[in-house]
């Protein structure tokens, strides 16, 4: 059976967005023709726009002779990079196993809810994305999620939706 893909409304509004590449080029330059070069240009490219928008995997084949085929390979393997835009504060939920015995999934769900997204999803207001994770390393702190590089532990679904609104407040008042 074939699984037909359906592309996010997210993905389709990328490739129609328009990017200084420009910048790409100090990058390209720094790297080009240099063994290994692949992951420094990937990891700086989404440095720059926040993720890795089709735009520049075209400019970064195009001038450096590496294959589409070969980075999209790469930017989907490995988690830390991002195909899509992302929020300002990007939110991770462990659902390790420490987590998930201690009920993570109610954190998933209750920020799900207050922030009316799906994990995975960005809000319409580009402040913030939910992400359900494998594990964060911090299994004595079950339930555990990070904002940012913030760690909060020991939480109810009710405690998780408390620190995103006031990360929201203190967003709206600057």
């Amino acid at each position: 059976m074939r699984i037909q893909r359906i592309p996010s409304k997210t993905s389709e509004n990328n490739n129609n967005e328009k990017f200084d590449l420009g910048l790409l080029n100090p990058i390209i330059e720094q790297y080009k023709g240099k063994a290994g070069n692949m992951i420094p240009i990937l990891q700086k490219a989404q440095e720059l726009y926040g993720f890795l928008p089709k735009q520049a995997f075209i400019k970064i084949s195009e001038e450096t002779s590496l294959e589409l085929s070969d980075m999209y390979g790469v930017a989907t393997f490995y988690a830390q990079f991002r195909l899509n835009p992302v929020g300002k504060h990007i939110i991770k939920v462990c659902h390790g196993t420490a987590c998930h015995v201690q009920n993570a999934t109610e954190l998933t769900e209750a920020l799900a809810e207050s922030l009316n997204v799906k994990d995975g999803e960005t809000t319409p207001d580009n402040l913030f994305t939910l992400e359900s994770v494998a594990c964060l390393g911090c299994c004595s702190l079950a339930p555990v999620l990070t904002v940012d590089d913030e760690t909060f532990g020991k939480l109810s679904g009710k405690d998780a939706v408390k620190i995103i609104k006031e990360i929201r407040l203190k967003e709206t008042a600057k």
